[in-house]
């Protein structure tokens, strides 16, 4: 274990979401000195759209560290300032911005960004849903040194994780962030050591994570089970329709059974058929109401025969 007294790095950490915070949070318990934060502005959420502030911040103000949110990086007022700060290293986790580049060269050590992927592949927004919805078996987190390209610079460190066959994309998050939280440290250190070596990626084997758009989270029961268990475990959950209403399907299984697509085999348990196998809906949202699990949800169909999900 590395001594959270010695020589600490001087760090401007910019990240915004519940993603980030594990990686602020591990800088700060090391011994790091953050002289700031960087961070989104606050939106408004909620049903009185009063302004909420992103987790990085609250994290920060609670470890009574310097809170900036600019709204641009381009107009030369974040450079200044950063300059003034001079920090060592600048992590950047899920900010949100893209960074010039006369900012990418300021730190000696360089701007390192924590992705939630192994790159190069899932370079983009979207890679801890896309490497659900692909069925991959294996993910991970990567360290890089960014340049000016889309999550394209050089890899420093990488941690592997398996991915459970019914694991979904909140709970891959989570442990994801956990990884890179102790991976960043880790790069820290080496850093500071000047052992920490850069590997280029293989832009041949890259692969993007687009953004997310609404047409994806309609579930289409011509599909397979297992793209179908895919889609509603890598998206936390996809739409469907019956008894014409709209219901989202949170949590579902692989399931034995054959059937027309959208047709409901079962009811205890819920299993619909799909172009190749079944699944097993475990939990269901119906419009207007909370999630609840399946077999309460059939309760209340009091009886209703022939059910199907529409297409």
């Amino acid at each position: 274990m590395y001594d959270k007294g010695a020589d600490t790095m001087k760090i401007v950490f910019m990240g915004t979401p519940d993603f980030a915070v594990p990686c602020l949070q591990a800088l700060i318990n090391d011994g790091n000195e953050i002289t700031a934060v960087f961070t989104q502005p606050d939106k408004p959420k909620g049903r009185g759209y009063s302004l909420t502030p992103p987790p990085v911040k609250v994290c920060a103000e609670q470890n009574h560290i310097q809170v900036y949110q600019p709204a641009t990086l381009k107009d030369g007022t974040a450079l200044e300032l950063l300059r003034r700060l001079a920090p060592e290293m600048i992590v950047v986790v899920a900010y949100g911005k893209i960074l010039p580049k006369d900012i990418l060269e300021l730190p000696v050590h360089g701007c390192v960004n924590v992705h939630a992927s192994l790159l190069p592949e899932y370079r983009g927004a979207s890679p801890i849903q896309s490497v659900l919805l692909d069925g991959r078996t294996r993910t991970g987190v990567t360290a890089m040194l960014m340049d000016v390209g889309l999550d394209t610079g050089d890899m420093l460190l990488k941690t592997e994780l398996s991915i459970g066959e019914n694991e979904t994309a909140d709970e891959l998050h989570d442990r994801l962030s956990e990884a890179g939280a102790k991976l960043i440290v880790e790069v820290v250190h080496r850093a500071r050591e000047g052992t920490l070596s850069r590997e280029k990626q293989d832009d041949s084997k890259s692969c993007y994570a687009s953004m997310l758009t609404k047409d994806m989270y309609r579930i289409d029961f011509h599909k397979s089970a297992k793209e179908i268990h895919n889609q509603v475990r890598g998206l936390n959950w996809s739409s469907a329709i019956l008894d014409g209403k709209r219901v989202k399907i949170c949590r579902t299984l692989l399931a034995e059974g054959t059937g027309t697509p959208g047709e409901v085999l079962s009811l205890h348990p819920l299993i619909v058929a799909c172009g190749s196998g079944a699944i097993e809906i475990v939990e269901i949202q119906p419009e207007g109401k909370k999630k609840m699990p399946a077999s309460a949800f059939v309760n209340g169909l009091r009886g209703q025969q022939n059910i199907r999900f529409e297409q």
